[in-house]
């Protein structure tokens, strides 16, 4: 029989990091998985030729704002980590709260100047701030800089 080969101080930082991690997410991801059920409100966003998918939430401003659709904004860059775009009128505040799981890829709502934000690299919730879904598969879109013509519309 083999004795136990020793464990690197790369591998036991990694799983140090992975036992942090994995459950902070746990929460997120189970309500992101069962807002993809068979009534999740998903988007199509096209702009600068990204064509990709949103997932929304269930609350109210989320719905508010697939009411709206389709959508023809203008994106553009704001800060380092966000593309933001303003939409034709105030989506409801009703339901909103204070936020955790802050994450990459993120679709939010800020209240204050009326306008969508998607989230390419990490932020913080600040008050006005409502999540409204996430981004399907990535950011990549998002890293296109520059001011361009966004569609948005219903997604099957």
């Amino acid at each position: 029989m083999r004795p136990f080969a020793p464990i690197s101080r790369r591998r036991l930082l990694a799983t140090g990091v992975a036992s942090l991690v994995v459950p902070a997410l746990g929460p997120a991801l189970t309500q992101r998985a069962q807002a993809q059920g068979g009534t999740a409100m998903r988007l199509r966003l096209t702009f600068a030729d990204q064509d990709f998918t949103a997932t929304l939430e269930d609350n109210p401003s989320a719905r508010d704002l697939f009411s709206m659709l389709p959508l023809d904004l203008m994106i553009d860059d704001y800060a380092t980590n966000e593309k933001i775009a303003y939409l034709p009128r105030k989506l409801t505040e009703q339901g909103s709260d204070r936020f955790g799981n802050e994450a990459v890829g993120d679709l939010c709502y800020y209240a204050p100047w009326g306008n969508l934000a998607m989230f390419h690299g990490p932020y913080r919730w600040s008050r006005g701030l409502i999540r409204l879904g996430w981004l399907d598969n990535g950011t990549k879109p998002l890293l296109v800089r520059g001011e361009f013509p966004l569609r948005i519309e219903a997604s099957s």
